[in-house]
């Protein structure tokens, strides 16, 4: 029985599960999951493109690596194949929980994991009427907000936004009103307004990875990423921010673990990336001044990064390219700033360890560039040894 990744476009986290199958002697089977039809009937199914019948490919594929990036396509694809009866990395349960920051949060909560207080409001601040009016609903949910939170800022989020889209900061009730007057319902943000309290995490956050494989326990990798920025309060990778290797203390470990069991605890094996903040308040080892200076002296390594990644011959020779990427990261790696950068945030974690929060889980994080390149967590090797044990079960 063989492997199979579904994906929608081939980009360079495609491209990198594909070259470490080859340099473990894996073999994998590729299927689009995009511009194809999917076919039920008496008969069977049947999985097409134009011109190419996958189905008897399936048919030999017993583990499924779900690498489609939007996340309505992949919850329907964990949902398709394991309907056809695949073994699916991540599976549709864990997909449907990460899929929506509030389900994900409700599962942290119930475990006892802290996490920023949270506030949902199920009503949407435009409600049309049969009459063809609407009614304005944005002055009692800032209300509803600041009952909870009080008056001072609040985050507003889209339940099942990704890279920060639609993530604003409201500053006092007149901004808060402002901001819920241009929230509507869309793919990202279903129903209603999902707001949390500003954790004053200072300049980073980090993003933590826990895998499991059939028949052991899970293991929360000890390195995690730590994504960093003073140009706003979000400090996501995807926004332009520089990330930095940190160690990770052994209680955050244990608490990483335990978030990623309760999204995980109806699977055998998976692949999680955790997002958290440290409450670091007003306990600053270094003046920010000082870390904006280092940022600056770092940022033409940084810049050199984006530089390369932005090549498009990523597409056509992949290996190369590879080769470039991986040598500017590690010349920015080798820089004296970045020294420095991932020495305050080891020291800021060590001390405020205890104050970790989680927020959200991916299911599907983006990882060949920057988490393998920083943290040294290559995500194709135990997508690819989760995929293996499960065969080998």
């Amino acid at each position: 029985m063989s492997i199979a990744i579904v994906y929608e476009r081939s980009e360079t986290d495609e491209l990198g599960i594909k070259l470490t199958a080859e340099k473990l002697g894996i073999t994998l089977v590729y299927i689009p999951f995009r511009k194809v039809s999917v076919k039920l009937n008496e008969n069977g199914y049947s999985v097409k493109s134009i011109g190419k019948n996958y189905s008897k490919t399936i048919e030999n594929v017993s583990v499924i690596l779900n690498r489609a990036q939007s996340k309505n396509r992949r919850l329907f694809a964990a949902n398709i194949f394991e309907a056809f009866g695949k073994y699916v990395i991540n599976t549709s349960h864990i997909e449907f929980l990460c899929y929506s920051k509030l389900r994900t949060l409700l599962r942290f909560w119930k475990a006892g994991i802290k996490t920023p207080v949270t506030v949902y409001v199920p009503c949407d601040p435009h409600e049309p009427t049969k009459g063809g009016t609407e009614i304005h609903n944005e002055k009692e949910i800032a209300d509803l907000i600041q009952q909870e939170l009080g008056s001072g800022d609040v985050v507003i989020k889209p339940d099942a936004g990704t890279h920060g889209t639609g993530v604003k900061l409201a500053k006092g009730k007149d901004d808060l009103i402002m901001i819920l007057d241009e929230v509507k319902p869309s793919i990202i943000n279903p129903i209603g307004v999902l707001s949390q309290e500003l954790v004053q995490k200072w300049f980073y956050d980090l993003r933590i990875i826990v895998s499991k494989e059939y028949g052991k326990l899970p293991y929360c990798h000890p390195k995690a990423m730590a994504r960093t920025g003073f140009k706003e309060f979000r400090t996501n990778a995807a926004l332009g921010n520089m990330v930095f290797d940190v160690d990770l203390p052994s209680c955050i470990r244990e608490t990483a673990t335990k978030c990623s069991e309760t999204l995980g605890e109806k699977s055998n094996a998976w692949v999680i990336a955790l997002d958290a903040m440290i409450d670091v308040g007003e306990d600053k080892i270094v003046g920010d001044k000082y870390l904006k200076k280092e940022l600056d002296k770092i940022e033409p390594f940084f810049n050199a990064i984006k530089k390369v990644k932005s090549d498009e011959t990523k597409k056509t020779n992949f290996k190369d390219w590879n080769n470039r990427v991986e040598q500017a990261f590690q010349n920015y790696k080798d820089s004296k700033a970045y020294g420095n950068i991932s020495d305050v945030v080891q020291k800021s974690i060590e001390r405020n360890k205890r104050k970790v929060l989680f927020h959200e889980a991916n299911s599907c994080p983006e990882f060949w560039e920057q988490t393998r390149l920083i943290t040294g967590i290559n995500l194709a090797e135990p997508l690819l040894s989760c995929a293996q044990s499960i065969i080998e079960s």
